[in-house]
């Protein structure tokens, strides 16, 4: 396989682990807080934060690298057009991301203690879940509009 195909399949790869692992934790998280039970949302938080570090924070390392590669080998200007579009859509999802993290490992730890300590999830639980939730749409759809840019490569 030559280095460019290599290249585009590690980006496509980086990609669809950036979209479906969003796609899950989001799903996931959402069915766990939808039962109020902290040891199913402690349960659920410890392996949504491991996804994020393993698959999503990988990713999100890699997909620059590789995109900035593909962007030179084909020719293409890197902060201009599509690809610019991109990498302001890449800002914006980072944006929302990195608050989704801290929130997440801070849902997670509310809920853990919940369980040790026999009680309820404590009242500061549901805004940070609101905010963590109100930050996954942005998010998505900014990896949305990349995906699509990826594809169409519009010109502008």
């Amino acid at each position: 396989m030559d280095p460019y195909t290599l290249l585009k399949v590690a980006h496509v790869a980086g990609a669809t682990v950036l979209l479906g692992t969003g796609a899950g934790i989001a799903f996931f998280m959402l069915m766990a807080h939808r039962t109020h039970d902290p040891a199913l949302i402690a349960h659920t938080a410890r392996f949504v934060v491991l996804a994020d570090t393993v698959f999503t924070a990988s990713a999100v390392i890699l997909q620059p690298i590789t995109g900035a590669a593909l962007a030179h080998m084909a020719g293409y200007p890197l902060f201009s057009g599509w690809i610019g579009l991109s990498l302001v859509l890449y800002v914006v999802t980072g944006l929302c991301w990195l608050p989704v993290v801290w929130i997440q490992i801070r849902l997670r730890n509310l809920a853990v203690q919940a369980v040790a300590t026999g009680t309820p999830l404590p009242e500061r639980y549901f805004p940070l879940f609101r905010l963590w939730f109100v930050l996954g749409f942005p998010a998505f759809a900014a990896v949305l509009g990349i995906l699509w840019l990826m594809v169409a490569k519009p010109f502008f």
